[in-house]
């Protein structure tokens, strides 16, 4: 339930949810953990039987499982740390962990994608004699090993942030590279043509490119601090002009803390025809419910005076003088 608290005079309110470590915390811990174990297990079995069959697309794939690997080591890490309790330096605890986890997995997406492109140069322009038996065999296991995992990270709700989806990802576009590996020996298997195998790695290195840029561009969102995906400026601001006892809106400002924790803070002219906290937690209740942001602070401001008024303060400050 959010809490609402108001002060008065120079009031400010607001209302949130705090966000400590999740309950369900160790679930997605446990998932990931076993994703984890078993991506790396495979991996090793691609990486090998790719090399000895002369396999670019199974070798890149093993590549993929290796950056999925450590994808999922780094989302293990950053669940950690994101679930650790707020200090008095780090005010909003450590969430932002999981983003950049989520930003270094787009990275590695990138620069592993950038070595399967220049391997299937190579392999285009001089292809090697596949032994397509085994590479077809073992891209079809590694296919069923994504899918496990896959089913691994995607169960349940709790574990559903940036960071686990940024895992997910890495799995999902891994089992489409399997399902390239699978088609090239397939086709050198009944057709003989080896090429096939280089153009299995420029299918999964486009894969593993739009993985990474949309990883990165949503993670790079999120720490420029641009408004949550979902959440428009100009409706927010309808929603506070239409607060009875809102004048004008100033200093309005929409971000997300990190994946599920939304924060809005604006200050509030007040028309003087009720009272400022009530008015602040009005405005912070009707952008909670309307807009499904979880973190908002409303500063209510006193209302201009019109030319010849004073406000009383400072006709007590004439008075003693």
């Amino acid at each position: 339930m959010a809490a609402e608290h108001a002060h008065h005079p120079g009031s400010h309110a607001h209302g949130h949810h705090h966000h400590g470590p999740a309950a369900g915390s160790k679930a997605p811990e446990g998932r990931l953990l076993a994703a984890l174990v078993l991506t790396l297990g495979f991996m090793a079995v691609e990486a090998v039987t790719g090399w000895l069959a002369h396999s670019l697309a199974l070798v890149s794939d093993a590549g993929h499982m290796f950056a999925d690997a450590g994808a999922l080591a780094l989302a293990l890490t950053a669940q950690r740390v994101a679930s650790r309790p707020r200090t008095l330096v780090r005010t909003y605890g450590y969430r932002r962990a999981e983003t950049l986890a989520a930003l270094g997995n787009g990275v590695v997406l990138g620069i592993t994608a950038v070595w399967v492109i220049a391997e299937a140069i190579d392999r285009w322009r001089a292809p090697a004699a596949v032994v397509a038996g085994p590479v077809l065999a073992v891209a079809a296991m590694g296919f069923v090993v994504n899918l496990v995992a896959a089913w691994l990270l995607s169960r349940g709700t709790d574990g559903h942030n940036a960071n686990t989806r940024a895992a997910l990802a890495h799995v999902a576009s891994d089992a489409l590279g399997s399902v390239a590996a699978m088609a090239s020996a397939g086709l050198v298997l009944v057709f003989g043509w080896n090429r096939a195998d280089a153009a299995a790695g420029f299918i999964i290195s486009g894969l593993i490119l739009w993985g990474a840029f949309r990883l990165v561009a949503q993670t790079v969102s999120v720490l420029m601090e641009s408004v949550p995906a979902g959440v428009e400026l100009a409706d927010l601001e309808r929603t506070i002009l239409s607060t009875p006892g809102v004048k004008e809106v100033h200093d309005l400002h929409a971000w997300t803390i990190s994946d599920g924790f939304d924060a809005v803070t604006v200050h509030v002219v007040l028309d003087g025809a009720a009272h400022g906290t009530d008015v602040a937690a009005d405005v912070g209740e009707r952008i909670r419910r309307e807009h499904h942001v979880s973190h908002v602070t409303v500063q209510p401001e006193a209302p201009h005076l019109p030319p010849g008024l004073h406000s009383a303060e400072r006709l007590l400050r004439k008075r003693k003088v």
